[in-house]
C-alpha cells in the first residue's frame, strides 16, 4: 500500500473544473484503503467498478474484444460478487452500468446487496460507459495489429485508430459525459456506483488525477476492483480516496489479456 501525493495537472476533457487530487491511495489486489471517510460536505462520490473475469474470444490466443460483448467466466462472476458485497455497506442513490452484458451482471448484484430504504432500487444504463470500440481490431492478437501501430494508438495519433473504433479522445468525451450525468442524479453527500470496463474506469480516473489522455493506457485496473473518487459540488474539483482496490475473497488470480 502506498500513499501519493499528486500534482496538479492540465487536463482540459471534463465539464468539471481541473482537478485537485489532495491525496490517492494506491493498494494492490491484497490490500485494503487505510481508511475511507464519509462523504464531505458538498461533495458527491462515485464508486467505480470494473467487471470481473471474461471469456477471452481468442481462447489461448489473447485477443482485443473491445465493445464486443464476450461473457464473464464462472470466476469473473464471483469476482463481480465480491465487488458488489463490498459495496453492500455504502447507500448508494444510483448504480449505473454499460449496456454489455459483463458489466449489467456486476450492477445486478450490487443493486441486490443495497438494503437501505433510500438506496438504489433500479440500474440505470449509460451508453456512454460502453467499452472502447476496437473496431477491426477485434480478434487480433497485439503481435497481429503491430506493436508500432498500438504504440501510436496509446499516444493518441488519430491516424492510428482502427477501422471502424474508436480513439482515447473520443473515449473520453462520452465517458466524461455519461459520468457527468451521473454526478447530476447524485445529490450532494451521497454515492453511486458505477459497474462498466478497464478503459473507461481509466477515462474517469485519469480525468480525476488530472493526467493527459496520453498517459491514461498506463493505468492498472484490476479485474472487479473498485476505484472511490468525490466530487465538489461547486468546484468540480476531485479526490481519489483509493483506487483499483480488489477485495480480498480467496479467489484465484484472474487472467486479464488483451482488451
Amino acid at each position: 500500500m502506498f500513499l501519493l501525493l499528486f500534482a496538479i495537472l492540465l487536463h482540459g476533457c471534463s465539464g468539471f473544473a481541473q482537478p485537485h487530487v489532495e491525496k490517492a491511495t494506491v493498494v494492490d489486489e491484497c490490500g485494503e484503503p487505510t481508511t475511507l471517510v464519509d462523504v464531505p460536505a458538498g461533495y458527491r462520490r462515485l464508486f467505480l467498478v470494473r467487471h470481473g473475469e471474461v471469456i477471452n474470444p481468442g481462447g489461448d490466443r489473447p485477443v482485443y474484444y473491445g465493445c464486443q460483448d464476450v461473457q464473464l467466466s464462472n470466476l469473473g462472476e464471483k469476482e463481480a460478487i465480491a465487488a458488489a458485497s463490498f459495496l453492500s455497506s455504502h447507500n448508494l442513490q444510483c448504480v449505473a452500468s454499460s449496456p454489455l452484458s459483463r458489466a449489467r451482471f456486476g450492477a445486478q448484484e450490487v443493486l441486490k446487496r443495497q438494503t437501505e430504504s433510500d438506496s438504489a432500487d433500479e440500474m440505470l444504463c449509460f451508453e456512454g460507459f460502453t467499452e472502447l470500440d476496437r473496431g477491426a481490431w477485434c480478434g487480433k492478437t497485439k503481435a497481429e495489429i503491430g506493436e508500432e501501430m498500438m504504440r501510436r494508438f496509446d499516444a493518441c495519433d488519430e491516424s492510428a485508430t482502427p477501422p471502424g473504433g474508436e480513439s482515447y479522445p473520443t473515449l473520453v468525451d462520452r465517458v466524461i459525459n455519461a459520468r457527468d450525468e451521473l454526478l447530476k442524479r447524485t445529490d450532494v453527500g451521497r454515492a453511486s456506483a458505477v459497474v462498466s470496463h478497464l478503459q473507461v474506469t481509466r477515462v474517469m480516473l485519469s480525468d480525476a488525477l488530472g493526467l493527459d489522455v496520453t498517459q491514461l493506457a498506463g493505468l492498472s485496473i484490476g479485474t472487479a476492483s473498485i476505484t472511490c473518487i468525490d466530487y465538489d459540488s461547486a468546484s468540480g474539483e476531485s479526490v481519489v480516496r483509493f483506487q483499483s482496490y480488489k477485495p480480498e475473497s480467496g479467489l484465484e488470480k484472474s487472467k486479464d489479456g488483451a482488451n
